[in-house]
């Protein structure tokens, strides 16, 4: 048996309490996002939380935490000091406790993310075998959501696709999957750039069909479909350099973007291309548009 303690803080206090709380003892502090809140990586070599952070703190069970937990109390970073209560956790197989959380995920009519513990539920769909990780997505979320749905629409057999802000890779193989002809990925992070490749590989997608770089190493093209699944500010930024990229009458898919970000993003976007109406899940939004002759 072990217990356990559930902290929520904010991000800017997480070292500070973490160091804390392994000095009382602590096993282990697992860090949680509280609001269902995508993060990005801002610049290379930072290392991103989320706003609202819940720590679960493992303790051995002979462990007195009564003392700890007035102490807590007392601490005004811990944001739920009147909650806290001590639960008692029953000791597992962790891993493959942590596996049974994530299952397979349909998107549309024909694809599959799917973790590579399971089998796929329809071995005939389109499936991408993707497991969880750090920060970069997995199609849990509304935002990467919003893109695969889509995806899975469209038809793509033949098509130059860019994916900028791959992260894990997920829409880039998803592309490829579907039938593009030559997919690139681009981030600005080298470990969002490994796990793309590594992830690529996991689902038998050569280099020749899926190529990775850094953004300055981008090669001159224009593709008949650029995704980018990142943040509205950057979306602002890169506007003029989307429209170089795309040819006329291709096709652009943006998300990452609040409900009340659509306006100034659409009327930054509609010098070049004609905007869609957008299509919006828990209050995250998906653009489109198309490329004008």
């Amino acid at each position: 048996m072990f217990q356990q303690l559930r902290l929520k803080t904010r991000a800017e206090s997480s070292a500070e309490l973490e160091a804390l709380l392994f000095e009382h003892g602590a096993l282990s502090v697992t860090y949680l996002d509280a609001q269902d809140q995508p993060i990005y990586q801002l610049e290379p070599g930072g290392t991103p939380l989320w706003d609202d952070i819940t720590l679960l703190v493992l303790f051995a069970q002979s462990m007195d935490l009564d003392s700890l937990v007035t102490l807590l109390r007392f601490q005004p970073s811990v944001r739920n000091r009147e909650e806290l209560q001590i639960e008692e956790i029953a000791d597992q197989a962790w891993e493959r406790s942590w596996m049974e959380n994530f299952q397979a995920m349909q998107f549309g009519q024909r694809l599959w993310i799917c973790p590579s513990w399971q089998d796929p539920p329809d071995p005939d769909a389109i499936n991408i075998m993707l497991d969880p990780g750090l920060a970069f997505g997995s199609g849990t979320h509304a935002t990467t959501s919003l893109c695969l749905r889509w995806l899975a629409e469209q038809e793509l057999n033949d098509l130059e696709v860019i994916d900028y802000g791959s992260g894990s890779g997920v829409l880039a193989i998803a592309a490829a999957l579907m039938g593009a002809k030559r997919v690139h990925a681009v981030d600005n992070d080298a470990q969002a750039i490994a796990a793309t490749i590594d992830n690529a590989n996991r689902n038998n997608i050569g280099n020749q069909q899926i190529s990775a770089y850094l953004p300055e190493a981008l090669p001159e093209l224009k593709a008949d479909l650029l995704l980018a699944n990142i943040l509205a500010e950057p979306l602002h930024e890169l506007a003029d350099h989307f429209a170089a990229l795309v040819k006329p009458g291709g096709r652009l898919l943006l998300s990452g973007i609040l409900e009340q970000q659509v306006p100034p993003l659409v009327e930054s976007y509609q010098r070049w291309f004609t905007m869609e109406s957008p299509v919006i899940e828990d209050d995250w939004c998906r653009l489109t548009g198309t490329r004008n002759r």
